[in-house]
């Protein structure tokens, strides 16, 4: 086994997480005399640990740099004060994984949601339609972050047909290669117990919109009423959000959840790779095209775009992937000054491929 992942039975924390290469990468701090703990839950400069002596609340102010993704958040592991008043979070050891977004700001800075998780739940409502585009969006920035995606249709009681429901997971399992697809009706206790088990006693994060049902999910989840729940409105789906920060769970099986607010905006942030996870079929007929730069768009010799017109390829696919790179590449040119130039003289040069090659067509070469 490997040690990073080697369980620590006899260690307190053990049912959050600790195993051997946590405590590998805390004896330097071990021997300052410091206390290993999980961060369960942050709030302005402040953030609820839990200890082996159990919840503590710590200041961060030692652990607050410029960058935003180096802030402790949920999910972290970190190095405590043994006591004092106040205690300190002193740093956080080295994250295995981190899901990040991009914030809504126009200074374009990344958000670090949760640390340290193995699987991404993306909750999708089937009280409305399926929003196959935001799936593949939420799916890049789970594969980009190192955890594993898990996608959950929720409210399943709400389709009486079974056909229907299968239908719905087909469509979902076609925008998620690689990925499970599970029903669930927190509500009727439906698939709670399958979902379950797939996270074994690992470290899990619940992302969703409001309205997705992530609340009543992970109730079902802890085997108890944790977290607020609000009825959806019936015109659109849509609820309040009930959850206002992200949250470590411990559940009964082992492992935790960490349940977070309904997320609005869900900017990529230099996810090119969880890009090309999400869309392998994409990426695996673009190694065929004739032109190792083909953009897809009217280039010859274009695998991808011979595979949608012999339908092989949904053209609905083709645009959301063309969407995320051409996001992807927007949001990290603009952290690079160097890189922007580089994607605008790409674009404009590509612009003036496609324009000639529409008067070469048109003028029959």
């Amino acid at each position: 086994m490997n040690l990073s992942t080697s369980p620590a039975p006899s260690h307190p924390l053990a049912s959050y997480g600790w195993d051997e290469g946590w405590a590998a990468e805390f004896a330097v701090h071990a021997e300052r005399g410091l206390l290993p703990g999980r961060v369960v839950r942050v709030d302005r400069g402040q953030c609820d640990v839990v200890t082996g002596d159990g919840v503590i609340r710590a200041d961060t102010a030692f652990v607050t740099p410029h960058d935003p993704l180096r802030v402790v958040c949920t999910g972290d592991w970190v190095a405590v004060d043994p006591d004092g008043s106040p205690r300190y979070v002193r740093t956080y050891l080295p994250r295995r994984t981190a899901f990040v977004r991009s914030t809504s700001s126009k200074r374009s800075e990344g958000q670090i949601l949760a640390a340290n998780v193995d699987h991404a739940i993306v909750a999708l409502s089937l009280a409305v339609e399926l929003d196959l585009g935001r799936v593949e969006r939420f799916l890049a920035l789970a594969w980009e972050s190192g955890a594993q995606p898990v996608v959950v249709l929720t409210k399943a009681d709400l389709v009486t047909d079974p056909a229907t429901l299968a239908y719905f997971v087909e469509d979902v399992e076609n925008s998620a290669p690689g990925v499970p697809v599970l029903t669930a009706s927190a509500m009727a206790g439906h698939g709670v117990g399958e979902l379950a088990a797939l996270l074994g006693r690992d470290t899990s994060v619940l992302l969703g919109a409001s309205g997705a049902g992530k609340s009543t999910l992970a109730n079902a989840l802890v085997g108890e009423d944790v977290m607020d729940v609000r009825a959806t409105r019936d015109m659109d789906g849509k609820g309040r959000h009930t959850t206002t920060t992200r949250n470590l769970l411990p559940l009964p099986g082992g492992g935790v959840l960490i349940d977070t607010p309904g997320l609005r905006g869900v900017g990529l942030w230099d996810a090119g790779h969880g890009v090309g996870q999400v869309f392998a079929e994409i990426e695996e007929l673009a190694r065929r095209c004739r032109f190792q730069d083909c953009a897809h768009e009217r280039e010859p010799g274009c695998a991808v775009l011979e595979a949608v017109e012999e339908g092989e390829l949904p053209v609905r696919r083709l645009d959301s992937y063309r969407k995320l790179v051409r996001e992807n590449q927007w949001i990290v040119a603009k952290s690079d000054a160097r890189l922007r130039g580089d994607v605008r003289d790409d674009w404009r040069r590509k612009q003036a491929a496609g324009r000639a090659a529409g008067r070469a067509k048109r003028a029959g070469w």
